[in-house]
């Protein structure tokens, strides 16, 4: 009779996990990256609810089966079950570990400088060398040979609100360096992040599928003006993208 009260109450559990959770991975996703990184946490939360419910279900009849046992008694050997948990453990974890790998063995996900290359060398992708500085950001479009900031540095904190503009449904390549202490590019409602080191160069390659516009963070401490370090990414349609490139300083971006 426990068991068939205990069942309702488990599914019901299930349930509201599963809707309330993780309630982004039912939105349509604003990234190609964002879109392969929630699709894994859904998947992972999907594997991980009936195993920490089967366990926590256990644990909760074993204390109230034995909650009145007054002196432990001594276990005994079961080589079925050591065996049935251990392999039942290297299923878990081998799932896991094939499904992250596929996640992160994507160009969208983590790109080397020969995945850049070989996007770069495809038509109509947009390049951005993204360079942090105490505490702003340059963008610069090598292709369009156009330089932007949002910001500039002059007495203390001074941040301005350039933003970094790019097209919708369009193979984005972004190279981040620093020209000072490391910094961290980060826009997490589109999935993207990299660390940006002086001397040293990392890629992102992506495609922003909504437009919109979209908070950019950096995502390591950088010095004083570290909380200031915001910028904007905005995504225009391919038609205002162009009137952009040709006269940034009069087009009309509303970010």
């Amino acid at each position: 009779m426990r068991g068939k009260r205990l069942a309702p109450v488990l599914v019901a559990a299930v349930g509201f996990l599963v809707a309330f959770v993780d309630p982004v991975a039912a939105s349509q996703y604003q990234s190609v990256t964002e879109g392969l990184i929630r699709d894994l946490n859904s998947m992972m939360l999907a594997a991980a609810l009936p195993i920490t419910l089967l366990v926590e279900g256990i644990l909760i009849y074993t204390v109230w089966k034995f909650r009145n046992s007054g002196e432990a008694k001594p276990t005994k050997e079961n080589r079925r079950l050591e065996i049935t948990w251990t392999v039942a453990t290297a299923v878990v974890l081998l799932f896991v570990g094939v499904a992250a790998y596929g996640v992160m063995g994507q160009t969208a996900v983590t790109a080397t400088q020969s995945d850049a290359q070989a996007a770069i060398a495809e038509d109509d992708t947009v390049v951005v060398d993204v360079t942090g500085v105490q505490w702003f950001w340059n963008y610069e479009y090598p292709e369009e040979e156009l330089t932007v900031s949002s910001g500039a540095a002059t007495e203390g904190v001074d941040v301005g609100n350039q933003p970094m503009v790019v097209p919708v449904d369009t193979k984005l390549v972004i190279r981040t360096t620093s020209d000072d202490v490391i910094h961290a590019f980060h826009a997490p409602e589109i999935g993207l992040k990299a660390d940006a080191n002086p001397g040293q160069t990392n890629y992102i390659i992506t495609e922003v599928t909504e437009e919109g516009s979209y908070q950019l963070y950096c995502a390591e401490f950088c010095g004083q003006g570290h909380s200031e370090m915001l910028g904007e990414i905005v995504v225009v349609d391919q038609q205002t993208y162009d009137e952009w490139v040709e006269d940034p300083e009069n087009t009309t971006i509303d970010a």
